[in-house]
């Protein structure tokens, strides 16, 4: 009995350090933020109690619906899109091919540069003369050769497939080899049209497409609780892609234990790799994906650094999040900081964050969850 009592201090001893951290940094912070969100306290009075005056009137603020509306659009896209993309290229660096370890690495680098440095680098490629732009304007360009390119490839490839058919050797439509033949044939026609004038690239006028500086939606007209606005999509096409390396690397780190007999006898049965995808790999990795949503819907309704970098750059309703309403209204600059209402959207975006992970661990249940 001794003894368990002296390991039991021991252990307390070694948790000390974070238990006190964890007591004042989280629970004392997170008790004083639910109190103020019942006042009207601002840093320079005392704090008067008000009940749910505050929570009422987050509701009948202009910038607090917009924040909310940003943040829903914001978790829900970035998510799906992320999530997506990130078990493609697992699966796709999950082969074992001369070389992979170097991709991985590369492929996993967005992840692990400053945040900052990413965002002004995009803040940067979406001005209306960045490399975006640039890039759009080149591709319109150039789109009467890309497609004589593809239709070169198409006829190339369909000429070999049926050739080796009418053989009677088995080949697919995506065979490596005859797809290799077929792109090099398809570039040196399509240089061969290009050189002797046939093709050229079209005049087209130079792309001003406004990213940062505009109030405009994606769709245009659509309903308030659906619009997009235009400088949060430059936001989200950023956060996807520093975000999917990260989950990447755990569907990787998953598909290492899916074995390889099941894609083995789903070839035998004649299962082609679409159907491997979407009947081996996603069901295999199932307790993956909950984890994979839960951290990205946390993670991106409290987004809050890219708002803040990109700061004058673009209208503040249009990218403005409920992070970002929480830390303006509490540091407002000139103004007197709203503390009490600043800790009511703090206190509400922690309640949503709560309830959208409860309501998704409901609806994508997996075994052992």
């Amino acid at each position: 009995m001794k003894t368990k009592r002296v390991d039991a201090v021991a252990a307390y001893l070694f948790l000390s350090p974070f238990l006190i951290l964890l007591g004042i940094f989280f629970v004392y912070a997170t008790g004083r933020a639910v109190y103020f969100s019942f006042t009207d306290y601002d840093l320079f009075r005392p704090p008067n109690w008000v009940g749910l005056r505050n929570y009422v009137a987050l509701f009948n603020d202009a910038l607090f619906l917009s924040a909310l509306r940003n943040s829903i659009l914001f978790a829900v896209i970035v998510t799906v899109i992320q999530t997506f993309l990130a078990l493609v290229m697992a699966s796709v660096l999950n082969q074992k091919v001369r070389g992979i370890g170097f991709f991985r690495a590369a492929f996993y680098m967005p992840s692990i540069t400053s945040s900052v440095v990413i965002t002004l680098i995009f803040l940067w490629m979406f001005q209306r003369r960045g490399l975006i732009n640039y890039l759009n304007e080149t591709l319109q360009r150039s789109l009467p050769i890309l497609l004589a390119f593809v239709l070169v490839v198409v006829a190339v490839q369909v000429a070999q497939v049926a050739w080796e058919r009418r053989r009677s050797l088995p080949a697919t439509w995506t065979d490596p080899a005859l797809l290799v033949v077929s792109l090099l044939v398809a570039g040196g026609a399509t240089w061969l049209l290009v050189t002797t004038g046939v093709l050229s690239p079209r005049d087209v006028p130079p792309v001003d497409f406004i990213w940062l500086q505009t109030r405009d939606t994606i769709p245009s007209g659509a309903p308030f609780w659906l619009a997009v606005p235009i400088p949060l999509a430059a936001i989200m096409i950023q956060n996807v892609f520093t975000t999917i390396p990260t989950f990447m690397l755990m569907y990787l780190a998953a598909l290492q234990d899916v074995p390889k007999s099941h894609y083995e006898a789903a070839s035998i049965d004649g299962a082609n790799a679409t159907q491997q995808f979407f009947r081996i790999t996603i069901p295999s990795v199932a307790p993956v994906t909950f984890l994979v949503l839960t951290l990205s819907m946390i993670g991106t309704l409290q987004m809050f650094d890219q708002v803040a970098i990109f700061g004058d750059a673009a209208p503040l309703r249009s990218v403005v999040t409920l992070a970002y309403f929480v830390y303006n209204r509490m540091f407002p600059g000139a103004q007197t900081p709203e503390v009490g209402f600043a800790a009511a959207g703090a206190m509400f975006l922690a309640v949503l964050t709560l309830a959208v992970v409860l309501l998704q661990r409901r609806l994508v249940r997996s075994e052992g969850y």
